[in-house]
């Protein structure tokens, strides 16, 4: 969890359990546990997921020269531990180990191919909803690696986001529906328990625009019955936001939202709770609140009940 300032700035540290309050589905919960991180010492590791599978190839090679730029400022010092993951639709390419080292990060990222996409086999809807797979299947992958590294893990998705697949014209079946909720459950708790928190990054910036830069803001409310699902509510920029990460999708500067991002982890907030009983895959909305005038918590939004 990370305080800022309510009109945006820099995460404020400094704070006590006593400064927070804590509602799960609008009942108070009694904090359990609370520890607070910062001074850049916090056990934090970034993924940078270069995506391109939804990212057209000029922008690709845009972000790469923005992505070096982030690397190697500060000559190359890194606050902390960063690794890349290059997502194609022929697969992802994650590399090993983590580093502090911008410039052997840098040089690393020169030596990948990325920009050639292999899906063609279908257009339109269907084109569309191969993607949207493939993105729900890196997430898994990134859950799965994130559980064996302690930690917080930042992923800094750097992608205009994959189609959202939502609106008048899209008619569900009631076993689509179930089958979008079951993987809404299975992703958010997946990387609840991996400790990921997840940046939207849009390398489009200010040429990305019109209704479908902000269509996803439809879609964050948690979503509590199958019959209430939507591929929206799968949106890279959802995911992000119920994580309690950002979306940047205004600048053009791709490498200082990567610093801003950075940034955010100087100093953060863990509280436990016993969560209240419920039914497997029941929606928990989550909201803290600070005690302290001006100041306002971002973390994530909400939880399914487990067994």
């Amino acid at each position: 969890m990370v305080v800022t300032p309510k009109g945006g700035g820099q995460a404020v540290g400094g704070l006590t359990e006593q400064d927070f309050s804590l509602r799960d589905n609008k009942a108070p919960q009694k904090i359990a546990s609370f520890r607070a991180f910062g001074d850049g010492n916090a056990p934090v590791e970034f993924i940078i997921v270069i995506d391109d599978v939804n990212t057209a190839f000029t922008t690709i090679a845009y972000e790469r020269s923005e992505i070096d730029k982030f690397l190697k400022a500060n000559g190359g010092r890194l606050a902390y531990p960063g690794q890349l993951a290059i997502f194609t639709d022929t697969g992802t390419q994650i590399q090993n180990g983590f580093s502090k080292d911008g410039n052997a990060l840098s040089a690393a990222l020169a030596q990948y191919t990325i920009g050639l996409r292999d899906i063609r086999r279908s257009a339109g809807f269907y084109g569309a909803t191969e993607r949207l797979e493939l993105c729900i299947r890196m997430l898994h992958q990134l859950a799965a690696y994130g559980t064996k590294v302690p930690g917080r893990k930042i992923v800094l998705w750097i992608s205009p986001g994959w189609p959202i697949l939502s609106g008048p014209n899209v008619d569900l079946s009631t076993k689509e529906r179930q089958r979008i909720f079951d993987t809404i459950v299975s992703v958010s708790t997946e990387l609840r328990e991996a400790g990921i928190t997840v940046d939207s990054i849009d390398p489009l910036g200010t040429q990305d625009t019109g209704l479908r830069t902000f269509y996803y803001q439809n879609f964050l409310k948690g979503i509590r019955k199958p019959d209430k699902a939507e591929f929206g509510d799968l949106a890279l920029q959802v995911i992000a936001t119920q994580t309690g990460g950002m979306v940047f999708n205004s600048s053009n500067d791709v490498a200082g939202e990567l610093q801003k991002s950075i940034d955010d982890a100087h100093a953060y907030y863990e509280l436990s709770f016993d969560a209240t009983p419920g039914e497997p895959d029941e929606y928990h909305q989550l909201e803290v609140t600070v005690d302290k005038p001006g100041l306002v918590a971002r973390t994530r939004t909400g939880y399914y009940s487990q067994k």
